[in-house]
């Protein structure tokens, strides 16, 4: 077999750009395979047994199908911490990070209690609750698949998250008593038009579920997660929600008009709108 960077390279060059392509090798060379890093840079990489060459080609061919590198690997790193993936879970974006970040920056609590709605592989719940020892942490999905990922995502990293399988959309948010601080949510939040945009590798395979909204209704999740933010939260309590960049003007006015007050939309490291946030005020505040 060549040498295994440049066999990968040539085989996925129509696919990736460069970029992802030495991505690609370092993460097979070093995490499925097991090998040093340096080996690539100094030309090494040419001493594989029978059963590790056909590993890689299997691989490669995989990846041809545009199946994801994480799902192939069984895993992503996200946030200093190894999260499980797969097939019927989001895989987690790096911009996803920099929600987390932005709460634990502006939320220096010692035990604040906090929701995560549309948990996924439970990135965001686990995320928190590792970083706020003595918080208290519930985190609904739809998904039983995303939800036995999450459990089993928060039991490998030791994390105390509870975990309800809770469909948003139909939740009674009525009775409901203030006794949340926090509410945060990365919703599915891409309309049909933008699917001509998406890479095949996301489009393909992972969880439309976790994706799509009606085209005539992109805040669907937003909007009535923001409702049940007025029951649930306490006064002062916050809501972070990350967003699809074309709606930042549209998310503003909803939040608005749902009452709450202090709202912000930030953009993330590449100047993209990406996070919403905003307060919960008495309505005689």
């Amino acid at each position: 077999m060549e040498r295994v960077s440049t066999y990968i390279k040539t085989r996925l060059a129509n696919l990736y750009e460069p970029g992802e392509l030495r991505q690609i090798v370092q993460l097979i060379w070093c995490d499925i395979l097991g090998k040093d890093a340096l080996d690539i840079y100094l030309g090494k990489d040419t001493n594989l047994s029978t059963i590790e060459a056909n590993k890689v080609e299997k691989i490669v061919e995989r990846l041809l199908h545009h199946e994801p590198i994480q799902y192939i690997e069984g895993k992503t790193s996200f946030c200093g911490n190894d999260f499980t993936v797969g097939p019927g879970v989001l895989i987690p974006r790096p911009e996803t990070s920099e929600l987390i970040d932005l709460i634990c920056a502006e939320n220096p609590y010692e035990n604040p209690n906090i929701l995560d709605i549309g948990t996924g592989s439970g990135c965001i719940a686990i995320t928190l609750s590792l970083h706020y020892n003595n918080a208290t942490v519930k985190a609904w999905d739809i998904s039983d698949e995303a939800l036995t990922m999450a459990h089993k995502n928060a039991k490998s990293l030791k994390a105390n998250v509870i975990f309800e399988k809770v469909d948003v959309l139909c939740f009674d948010e009525e009775g409901c008593t203030p006794s949340v601080d926090i509410i945060v949510s990365n919703p599915p939040y891409i309309t049909p038009t933008e699917m001509a945009d998406m890479e095949a590798n996301v489009l393909e395979w992972e969880p439309h579920l976790a994706l799509f909204v009606p085209q005539d209704d992109p805040l669907l999740f937003y909007r009535k997660i923001a409702q049940i933010g007025q029951k649930l939260l306490k006064k002062e309590g916050k809501l972070y929600f990350e967003i699809n960049r074309a709606y930042g003007r549209e998310m503003r006015a909803m939040l608005e008009e749902q009452g709450y007050s202090d709202i912000d939309i930030i953009k993330d490291i590449s100047g993209n709108n990406r996070i919403a946030k905003a307060i919960k005020k008495d309505q005689n505040d």
